[in-house]
């Protein structure tokens, strides 16, 4: 991937969406909800703060994370889908 986020902004590929649910129904494509679950991929260098100092972003490569389920901006690069979220949009890192 040829992507490098700017600023507080991290890369992230979204998990699978679930195709079963607990109680063992399939869901059709149309059905499945968007994960809110993912790896993080790349990571900006971090927020400028008013004071010129640069708040780095409190996630790195490979960190499993929870965020908002309408954050972010979903692109497709050489045929992989993506999205580009702002460090703000980050609810958790998941341990």
């Amino acid at each position: 991937m040829n992507l490098k986020p700017l600023g507080d902004r991290v890369i992230v590929k979204q998990d699978d969406a679930e195709e079963v649910t607990a109680g063992g129904l399939f869901l059709s494509s149309g059905s499945k909800e968007k994960p809110t679950t993912c790896t993080v991929l790349a990571v900006g260098d971090g927020r400028v703060a008013d004071d010129g100092k640069v708040i780095p972003v409190p996630v790195k490569k490979g960190d499993r994370v929870i965020y908002g389920k309408y954050g972010g901006t979903e692109v497709e690069i050489g045929g992989e889908t993506v999205v580009i979220l702002r460090a703000d949009d980050i609810y958790a890192i998941q341990a």
